[in-house]
């Protein structure tokens, strides 16, 4: 089943409330350890000295505490596991895997100076940007291979992976999908999703823009993409139901727009039980949106978290990325150096030319649009 953190993405306020407690922690948290100051102040590898010297630091702490990481997200389960085996030495607390960005700073908050405070973060850039007083700046060894772009320059956050909003279906039951208007056809009856509301879910809000940029709008033009989904509505294929895999395999949703990484879930989720789910993104309508990486500046495992970044930008965490059906930050330095898996890459989506790409002021602008227009025209 599709993880919440379809309500984290950076471009929506989450809606959903869940609980904080951490794995392996007691639900208020005992008191943290006293964190190495060296370590809690390491704003590069230098500062430690050596990556043998980080790998020591990290395995006396012993542990690492990470939150909103589901399995099924981008590949996470292979990622942490990873990272397990690379230092069993340090046990991997995973906190609430379906928590949103925001509730991600929540949980550091509410367990500062225990031992259940999230060492690391995992966020939308709208929630990244607004929370850097909550992040100790770190600079990974891959620094100079991140774009300017996509990093606060200061070493706060910075981007990881992104997948491509894509549109997925049963190709067997519906053959070929080439263009939004094939979605009219009455075979499509009551079966085309979108992950979400677009006011509220991040994965249906890039699903909405994707659409409005085929049906011929922009980010300062929304209006088409909702005249898109009020002709599905009319022509009785948009359902609302929420996607699901058991929706997929039953064919109530028969065709989603979503994550490519998602989209890569379904596929080998449903790949044994005989569905053939297909998917693909346009060249015109790649859009992207970029989760961050962040450390807690009261992280109780400082050395621990330094280490796990050290991790996630090496070329085994990115082809791990790449893997699970997302665009890794690091891949255009990886083809040019060599490290990235090839065959992985032969089977993966690249995102084609110029990305569709947005600032918070536009994302907030146009959530506020879609809730004053979304529910008027397409219904709860």
């Amino acid at each position: 089943m599709i993880s919440l953190r379809k309500f984290a993405a950076g471009s929506v306020a989450a809606v959903l409330a869940v609980s904080l407690a951490a794995c392996g922690s007691s639900a208020s948290g005992s008191a943290a350890s006293s964190a190495d100051p060296k370590s809690a102040s390491a704003t590069s590898l230098s500062d430690f000295g050596s990556m043998s010297d980080l790998e020591a630091a990290a395995k006396k702490e012993g542990a690492l505490n990470v939150i909103a990481l589901p399995h099924n997200w981008s590949n996470y389960g292979e990622v942490i596991d990873g990272f397990k085996k690379k230092y069993p030495e340090i046990t991997v607390n995973e906190m609430n895997p379906n928590a949103s960005s925001k509730e991600e700073i929540d949980a550091a908050n509410t367990n500062k100076g225990t031992d259940a405070a999230p060492d690391v973060f995992d966020l939308g850039l709208a929630v990244a940007a607004t929370s850097t007083d909550s992040f100790a700046p770190y600079k990974v060894q891959a620094w100079d291979s991140i774009p300017d772009d996509v990093k606060d320059a200061n070493g706060a956050y910075y981007a990881d992976y992104t997948g491509i909003m894509s549109i997925g279906w049963n190709k067997d039951k519906y053959g070929d999908i080439s263009s939004l208007d094939d979605l009219l056809d009455s075979k499509f009856a009551g079966t085309v999703a979108l992950n979400g509301k677009p006011a509220e879910a991040g994965a249906a809000f890039n699903g909405f823009l994707m659409v409005n940029q085929l049906a011929g709008g922009d980010i300062d033009n929304t209006q088409p993409g909702l005249d898109y989904f009020k002709k599905l509505k009319d022509a009785g294929n948009l359902t609302q139901v929420d996607v699901t895999d058991a929706t997929i395999e039953s064919g109530q949703t028969g065709v989603v727009f979503d994550w490519t990484y998602n989209q890569s879930s379904y596929q080998s989720a449903l790949k044994d039980k005989g569905v053939n789910w297909e998917y693909k993104t346009f060249p015109k309508a790649q859009v992207v949106s970029y989760y961050n990486q962040a450390i807690n500046k009261d992280a109780p495992h400082p050395a621990a978290a330094r280490l796990w970044e050290e991790y996630l930008y090496s070329a085994d965490a990115q082809n791990l990325w790449l893997k699970g059906g997302a665009n890794p930050v690091l891949l255009d330095a990886m083809e040019k150096d060599g490290t990235v898996d090839q065959d992985i890459l032969a089977k993966s989506i690249k995102i084609e030319g110029t990305p569709v790409t947005y600032t918070n002021e536009d994302s907030s602008r146009i959530t506020e649009w879609l809730q004053n227009n979304w529910d008027a025209t397409i219904g709860n």
